[in-house]
């Protein structure tokens, strides 16, 4: 069966899913052999729950004709997605960076949506699956498709591009994140500027923050549209950016108070604030929307739990997200400030040198209470009486038993794999 009579069995369908768990009546299901479990497996499971269509690649799970037999169901989703992209032809824009890509998605929607009939990733659905799923979502009904790109590797944004094929693409930044898969810093620029590549030989745009000299360089010879801060040269000019703790920012005579904490986030607004000014979105509605943007899902989030002030940013963390969080924090005009710290994860060979710097970072801060926790920091110890060291959170949550932090601002972060929301459980 050619793709093409598989989109067309597609487009009777109101989803896709991978997972039976997550079935909706007239749903296309796509069997995608993952590392624990075959979910060929689940075939006939998803028609009993309602799925229209089954997508298979082991003939042994054959039912009937609702089952689209075919070589690979991965290979199978992604060119479907293809199509479709090619097949509805709406303005898309990509992005990817090191950090901040989450927050910045979500905002761009919520800007666009402002006059558009606008679709965005779900959550974090960034990788090989999660684009294509993030494609197909997309309706006749889409305006603008804003579609989130993440990588680990080389080669990985190319190919993602190849299937969103967007027409406008931002980088967020290029940072110390995926160390272990890119080979370094440098790989992590070669390997998002892959998507600069594809706009370069596309004849596509690149929306490009003037205060980053990589962005800059590596899309001289893009087709651009720009931003910065007390920049006469880019088409938005931000004349004033702070935060104590939330940001605000100042565009054309209006002041705009978000409710994200630190100036890190200060360019994933103004990169919104951007693209809402390059379709044409009044201003006053890009200022609604990014000040009624509430932070979740533990992205710089502001807690409160009795009687702490918590800055949640546990959802992840690599070196350079977190040397701005720090310094972020230190900044704040709050006393009985507490750092609670967890291990950056995929750093491979510079994982203890990268963990060294941060404690390294701290070491001046003689006045806040730093807790480092994982077996990362716990081997970078350095005597210093505000430092406590924890090999794994089970031993950091014994120290939170028997002594109460009260009346204090803490921030708190480090890599999913770390789970550091459940230091609120303690607080």
């Amino acid at each position: 069966m050619n793709i093409t009579h598989i989109h067309s069995l597609f487009l009777k369908c109101n989803s896709v899913s991978i997972d039976t768990r997550k079935i909706e009546t007239n749903s296309l299901f796509v069997a995608i052999k993952g590392e624990r479990f075959d979910a060929n497996t689940f075939a006939k499971e998803a028609l009993e729950k309602g799925a229209a269509y089954v997508i298979i690649d082991n003939k042994d799970y054959f039912i009937d004709d609702r089952t689209i037999l075919v070589a690979n169901s991965l290979t199978t989703l992604q060119e479907l997605a293809k199509f479709h992209r090619s097949y509805l032809n709406l303005p898309i824009i990509a992005l990817t960076g090191s950090n901040g890509k989450t927050t910045t998605k979500e905002l761009i929607f919520a800007v666009l949506s402002r006059k558009y009939n606008t679709k965005a990733t779900v959550g974090n659905l960034n990788n090989h699956i999660g684009v294509p799923l993030t494609l197909l979502s997309f309706t006749s009904q889409t305006e603008i498709g804003i579609v989130e790109m993440g990588a680990n590797h080389k080669k990985e944004i190319a190919f993602l591009c190849e299937l969103a094929k967007p027409d406008f693409g931002y980088i967020t930044n290029f940072g110390k994140a995926h160390l272990e898969g890119f080979g370094g810093v440098e790989g992590v620029i070669i390997g998002k500027s892959e998507m600069y590549d594809y706009l370069y030989s596309t004849n596509k745009m690149a929306f490009v923050n003037l205060e980053d000299p990589i962005q800059v360089a590596k899309s001289a010879l893009l087709k651009s549209f720009t931003f910065g801060i007390n920049k006469s040269n880019a088409a938005v000019n931000i004349t004033a950016i702070k935060a104590n703790p939330f940001v605000s920012i100042q565009f054309s005579d209006l002041t705009i108070t978000t409710h994200l904490i630190g100036l890190y986030n200060a360019n994933n607004i103004n990169a919104a604030l951007t693209m809402g000014n390059y379709f044409k979105v009044p201003t006053l509605d890009c200022k609604a929307a990014l000040e009624n943007y509430i932070p979740e899902n533990n992205r710089s989030q502001l807690v409160t739990k009795g009687s702490n002030e918590i800055i949640l940013d546990a959802y992840n963390a690599n070196p350079s997200s977190m040397a701005v969080a720090i310094e972020n924090f230190l900044q704040l005009e709050s006393p009985n400030k507490k750092i609670i710290l967890g291990d950056m994860f995929e750093l491979g060979e510079e994982s203890l040198e990268e963990h060294k710097a941060i404690v390294t970072l701290l070491y001046k801060a003689k006045n806040i209470h730093c807790f480092f926790i994982g077996n990362a920091f716990f081997q970078n110890q350095l005597a210093q009486n505000n430092f406590y060291f924890y090999d794994s959170f089970e031993a950091f949550s014994v120290y939170l038993e028997h002594n109460k932090i009260e009346n204090s601002t803490i921030l708190i972060k480090g890599s999913r794999g770390m789970a550091l929301e459940r230091t609120l459980d303690f607080l």
